[in-house]
């Protein structure tokens, strides 16, 4: 009678799980077909483990025998090296993901008892809170002089002014719809409706959704299809965003163009796409939308993640009313500075107070 292998010695035999670079190769080609993790993450989780791999071989610990020891050993290296917390954290999870893919296909690990690298962890840091601009450099930013003028006069350039006019348009669509730098540049002329103001774009895990933006964005990109793209494109190419070279815009030269911008309009401290979003959402929180409507909009699986733009807004509540409150503790006009018959109605001094 034949006996069947069982999944995980094929895997095994089939991917040989037990040799580090073939483990890697494979765990990255899971999260790319299966989990559908985008090329920017996948690059990201490559350096991770194959960092903490290399570290492993220098150490002359077999891959498999890592434990949480060597993990926390390679993490304080990381420190010693001043990476941003956010990034070492990243990389802590990053490792632990790896081994515990490798634990589902039943590949022995051989760590010492009670060493498990499947428990790395990271210490918990304090929730970084994004900053954004404020309503004065957001004009600044939407209606720089230089590019007010440019969109809207004649010049003997027509490829410069397409130029402003396609940069006004992506600040404007960054910023209305709060969208990713990866979303605006993979969008489509065909996945944009002037009509309703929205604009279909596919999201992190190739989540579609359908994001809105306001008139404001919607002027500027109708000027910017009318005028502007039709000098810019060549041939039949789809995308919403054209290069220089006739062809799609890249994620890269997006961000030089936000960072340009943001110089022009002089605002302190870098200006980035990201930034942009993180303003979106603070302004839409500020101005009393559903915490709800703001996480569909800006594609988040989870609440909890679009909850910190409230933690924001109270932030800065905060704020106000310490600053309002030191103001009137330093007024000519406070209740203990006032004439006994000027104080408000069942006020009492007392020296219990």
């Amino acid at each position: 009678m034949s006996t069947k292998a069982s999944p995980p010695e094929r895997t095994v035999a089939r991917f040989n799980l037990r040799d580090a670079q073939q483990a890697l190769d494979r765990y990255l080609d899971d999260l790319r077909t299966v989990r559908r993790r985008s090329s920017y993450t996948l690059r990201n989780y490559r350096a991770d483990i194959g960092g903490f791999l290399s570290y492993l071989e220098r150490e002359g610990v077999a891959f498999l025998d890592a434990g949480r020891t060597h993990g926390r050993g390679y993490l304080a290296l990381l420190r010693e090296r001043d990476i941003a917390p956010a990034s070492v954290k990243r990389c802590a999870t990053t490792i632990r993901g790896f081994y515990g893919w490798l634990d589902t296909h039943q590949v022995p690990l051989g760590a010492r008892p009670g060493d498990s690298i499947l428990r790395l962890r990271y210490p918990k840091s304090p929730a970084r809170l994004p900053r954004f601009l404020s309503e004065e450099e957001t004009n600044a930013l939407l209606s720089d002089p230089d590019t007010a003028h440019k969109a809207t006069s004649s010049s003997d350039h027509p490829l410069v002014d397409a130029k402003t006019l396609r940069d006004h348009s992506i600040l404007e669509l960054l910023y209305g719809a709060g969208l990713r730098v990866a979303e605006l540049v993979s969008c489509n002329v065909s996945d944009l409706d002037l009509d309703q103001q929205q604009v279909r774009v596919i999201g992190k895990g190739d989540r579609p959704r359908i994001a809105l933006y306001g008139s404001s964005a919607r002027t500027t990109l109708t000027t910017y299809l009318d005028r502007a793209r039709p000098r810019l494109a060549i041939g039949t190419e789809p995308a919403l965003f054209i290069s220089r070279n006739g062809r799609r815009l890249s994620k890269r030269s997006v961000q030089r163009i936000v960072h340009r911008a943001g110089l022009a309009a002089g605002i302190v401290g870098r200006v980035h796409p990201h930034l942009l979003r993180h303003t979106f959402a603070t302004h839409m929180i500020e101005n009393s939308a559903d915490i709800r409507v703001v996480q569909h909009l800006l594609g988040h699986s989870s609440p909890d993640t679009t909850q910190i733009y409230t933690a924001v807004t109270q932030r800065d509540q905060a704020s106000l009313v310490t600053a309002a409150l030191a103001r009137a503790r330093h007024s000519p006009t406070a209740p203990d500075k006032l004439p006994p018959n000027t104080r408000a109605p069942g006020y009492e001094s007392s020296a219990n107070d």
